[in-house]
């Protein structure tokens, strides 16, 4: 054979062996196709392939950062606020990602933002405030159960800020101020309640024993004794003059 037949048949052997042998990382997959049917996915590691009969196709199988973009959502009390969000997923089924959806990481991120926007739209803005995880687990749930016929698994979807007008901050500041303030009366009263109360059975008290306002007269007296007066002025109650006429 000619030298010629020779460089041709080398050439042809370089141009086949990376059409033939195939080496996929531990996080991919390969699926591969023959003659456009599915034959399966294969990896890690090397393996064959026929040239220009099998086609395949690599798949990362890594868990996948989304973000999910602001999305301007109207809550079930009329106030319109923007929402950021990141979604956590990754691929479990490789052949499905590949034969039943065009691109998994699209088609994610679009039944993402529509999700988003439904289910918080259902929210009153209380709700979103203040029950985030609740969200969190049925923004997780609904996405999930949309991407599963994909092969892809969602694990976490995390609202990361909610955006709201200046307006509305002013007024939501207002009205914790008013929230305070009538918590702050509400004490207050509660408070001179309970001292009346108290003041109510001491009054009851001295009535019934008279003595005991003498003594808590005398105390008062100790009292102002203690202040170091040169003179010590005291009105003196008749009720005192009552019992040493009555002894009498």
């Amino acid at each position: 054979m000619s030298p010629i037949i020779y460089g041709v048949i080398a050439l042809a052997v370089l141009i086949l062996i990376p059409m033939t042998i195939k080496i996929v990382k531990e996080y991919e997959r390969g699926v591969v196709f023959r003659l456009g049917r599915l034959v399966g996915a294969k990896g890690p590691g090397l393996f064959l392939i026929i040239p220009f009969i099998d086609n395949m196709v690599r798949v990362d199988l890594r868990v996948v950062t989304m973000d999910v973009p602001s999305q301007e959502v109207i809550t079930k009390d009329n106030v319109t606020v923007r929402v950021n969000a990141v979604a956590y997923f990754r691929v479990v089924d490789p052949e499905a990602s590949v034969v039943k959806v065009l691109d998994h990481i699209r088609a994610t991120s679009q039944i993402s933002q529509t999700t988003v926007r439904n289910v918080l739209g259902q929210s009153e803005l209380d709700e979103l405030l203040t029950q985030r995880e609740k969200l969190n687990q049925a923004l997780t749930k609904i996405i999930d159960e949309h991407t599963d016929p994909w092969g892809v698994k969602v694990s976490t979807v995390e609202i990361k800020e909610v955006e709201l007008a200046e307006e509305m901050k002013r007024m939501m500041a207002a009205q914790a101020e008013a929230e305070r303030e009538r918590r702050a009366k509400i004490i207050h009263a509660d408070g001179e309640f309970q001292a009346a109360e108290k003041l109510a059975e001491a009054g009851a008290i001295m009535a019934r024993e008279p003595t005991t306002l003498q003594l808590r007269y005398l105390q008062t007296l100790t009292e102002i004794a203690t202040e170091r007066n040169s003179t010590l002025i005291f009105p003196l109650p008749i009720d005192l003059i009552t019992m040493f006429m009555k002894n009498k």
